[in-house]
């Protein structure tokens, strides 16, 4: 379980495929923190910690998590929001994030808005998933508001701290991005069907 508060930026310095899979080694500062079979969310991708060594650990990542995110995009030297997973008893200063990917986006548009960001994400609507205004969204691991939600896009706002300090100052017009929709709506929509 996350928050969708990223706690700092990983530099991916290793790819290597095993297999249907890839083994990702990352250089993060909380590295000498981590321990094996721990969680930690990649751009809001639950993988599990196989080793540590120095300021590098490692997670692999099956096919599964390769063909539904943005994981299998990466190259060496990319940078990717990290975030361990959430104490009990700690503020949820986010929102209840799973770590699981609902699905991906496309970044449409940014624009500096004097002083902050709005990006505009475009997704497949066909999938099931929807937004409502002033929502939660997860985008690459990062708890985000909804703004201009629409069928198949939305926007977020970014101010000038969660710019600087996560993966969105790298991000532009065209690039894949990973979604996790809020798990409550996802629940609401799911017994409304049903019903």
């Amino acid at each position: 379980m996350f928050t969708g508060i990223v706690e700092e930026l990983g530099k991916i310095v290793k790819l290597e495929k095993s297999g249907t899979n890839l083994d990702i080694t990352v250089e993060a500062g909380m590295t000498p923190e981590l321990k094996i079979d721990q969680s930690v969310s990649h751009n809001g991708v639950c993988l599990t910690v196989v080793s540590t060594e120095n300021e590098q650990y490692k997670v692999t990542a099956v096919k599964e998590t390769l063909d539904k995110t943005n994981i299998g995009l990466l190259k060496t030297g990319d940078v990717v929001n990290l975030e361990r997973g959430m104490k009990l008893g700690d503020r949820l200063d986010g929102h209840i994030v799973q770590g699981h990917v609902d699905q991906t986006a496309t970044c449409k548009s940014l624009k500096e808005a004097d002083g902050s960001w709005e990006f505009t994400f475009e997704y497949d609507p066909n999938i099931g998933n929807i937004t409502i205004e002033k929502g939660s969204i997860t985008v690459n691991g990062v708890s985000l508001t909804v703004v201009n939600s629409r069928i198949n896009e939305f926007s977020v706002a970014i101010i000038p701290y969660t710019y600087e300090h996560t993966t969105f100052k790298y991000l532009k017009a065209g690039d894949t991005v990973n979604l996790e929709f809020d798990v409550i709506g996802k629940y609401v929509k799911r017994i409304t069907e049903l019903s």
